[in-house]
């Protein structure tokens, strides 16, 4: 593994989309059994420049790259995080990584959630399993910049209590007055006390205007079509459901075809879409 102080330049991602920028591990942490948290920043000072719900590749040297959601906001400046579940290759190499060492970073990439779209209206985030880490982007832009949004529920799901990512920022999400933040695990064991059952046993329980309410949903497959038909059921305009691919990313610039679905590169016009936009897209089986 290259360590920050032997590492040199490879080139600027504005010269070309395929080089990778050098970013040095600053944090790295075990949030549970499998997944890691790590806080970048680039050797060269520069911002990564993202908006939440981007993606970018990152590459050990030696071994490949992998696409990883980024999971900090935009906002906090001078660093960026990712979370990630060791599945293969690059990740387990990832997770053999020091603090110190230097990896590649590309991007970021695709159609993250619009934050100016979002201002004025109340927000309903539902994550589950892994959906967290994209989703925790936009949440901290959102508390970043509380002042320019209306009521705020967080409602997230996972397998067991020791799933649950992020669990210090649940606390203090749980604490502020103004989020309603509601957990649930699909099995609890003798120390959970809280809801247990699949995430939409929570959304049933609330109390959306549609008027004036944007839902952001992110998870596996299977959880959005449940969501979304519950929140459908609540009044909710599709065009103010958005939900995010970002399982189905490879390349990340629209060459491999890997995350094709119909017509459309979910890499480049994606991974956040309209459940609108979705519906029109009978692969994406929503």
């Amino acid at each position: 593994m290259v360590r920050s102080s032997e590492a040199t330049w490879l080139g600027s991602a504005n010269d070309i989309i395929y080089v990778p920028r050098l970013a040095e591990i600053l944090r790295k942490e075990a949030l549970t059994e499998r997944e890691t948290f790590y806080r970048l920043r680039f050797l060269d000072g520069s911002e990564l420049g993202h908006d939440p719900g981007q993606f970018v590749q990152v590459s050990v040297f030696g071994v490949g790259e992998a696409p990883i959601s980024i999971a900090s906001s935009p906002t906090r400046h001078g660093y960026f995080d990712l979370c990630v579940r060791a599945v293969g290759d690059v990740t387990e190499a990832m997770q053999r990584a020091s603090e110190g060492d230097v990896l590649g970073v590309r991007g970021p990439y695709g159609r993250g959630f619009s934050v100016e779209r979002l201002r004025g209206h109340d927000l309903l985030f539902v994550a589950g399993g892994l959906g967290i880490v994209p989703l925790r982007s936009l949440i901290q832009n959102v508390l970043d910049e509380r002042q320019h949004f209306g009521q705020v529920a967080i409602v997230y799901g996972a397998r067991s209590p020791r799933e649950l990512l992020f669990r210090d920022e649940l606390t203090e999400w749980a604490a502020r007055g103004d989020v309603e933040l509601g957990l649930t695990v699909d099995v609890a064991d003798s120390e959970w006390s809280g809801n247990v059952g699949v995430v939409t046993t929570l959304c049933r329980r609330l109390r959306i205007n549609p008027r004036t309410t944007m839902a952001v949903v992110v998870g596996p497959p299977i959880m959005f079509k449940f969501v979304v038909r519950e929140l459908l059921a609540k009044g909710c305009y599709e065009s103010r459901i958005l939900l995010s691919l970002e399982r189905r990313m490879k390349c990340g610039v629209g060459k491999c075809g890997h995350c094709q679905i119909n017509n459309v590169y979910v890499c480049r016009e994606g991974p956040v879409f309209t459940y609108a936009e979705l519906k029109k897209l009978e692969e994406a089986k929503i």
